[in-house]
């Protein structure tokens, strides 16, 4: 069992919350996520960064034109880019239910390319490694997501690689932990 570090950043005290961070904590709290935990919780400090952070995270998970399997990859990819073990642990269980299949999370967990029989899955998968660990798409990959996608499914990708790189950066320097006390790492490097 892995001792994870200690978190640098916990939440505030909610009995402490100013007005705007009750609000934020209450918008977050109604809205889809169900929950204040995470590098959300960690944002309030700051609860102008919280406020826009969970609105464009919330337009990333579940407003984009890309669904919910093809968002769940690209957040797995990025979790894995970044090594952070709470981004992965979260949207597995999501990636899952969206359809994704265990071979491909299991791939990318190993830090293979999986084998697709779906062009959107490969094309995400590519695209998303691409422009997380080079900081770059090449002409003919990104022509290959236009046209598989669509244009504006594309803006949607970039967009969403960038908020979980946010996301990732954060759990990763505030030390988030996984979820639960005897969570088992599974992105260490093998």
């Amino acid at each position: 069992m892995k001792s994870w570090p200690a978190q640098r950043l916990a939440a505030p005290d909610p009995t402490k919350y100013s007005p705007q961070q009750q609000a934020i904590h209450d918008a977050i709290l109604s809205g889809p996520r169900g929950g204040v935990r995470g590098p959300l919780a960690v944002w309030l400090p700051r609860p102008g960064l919280a406020g826009h952070a969970q609105d464009l995270g919330r337009y990333c998970r579940y407003e984009t034109l890309l669904g919910p399997r093809l968002s769940e990859l690209a957040i797995l990819v990025t979790g894995r880019v970044f090594g952070c073990e709470y981004e992965w642990q979260v949207h597995k269980k999501f990636a899952l239910e969206a359809g994704l299949a265990p071979e491909i999370i299991e791939a990318i967990r190993r830090k293979q390319r999986p084998n697709f029989t779906d062009a959107g899955e490969a094309v995400v998968h590519d695209f998303s490694r691409a422009a997380l660990e080079t900081r770059q798409v090449e002409d003919a990959l990104y022509e290959r997501a236009v046209e598989v996608l669509g244009e504006p499914a594309v803006v949607d990708l970039v967009g969403l690689l960038g908020y979980y790189t946010l996301i990732s950066l954060t759990i990763n320097i505030f030390r988030v932990p996984p979820l639960g006390e005897n969570a088992t790492p599974e992105l260490n490097d093998e």
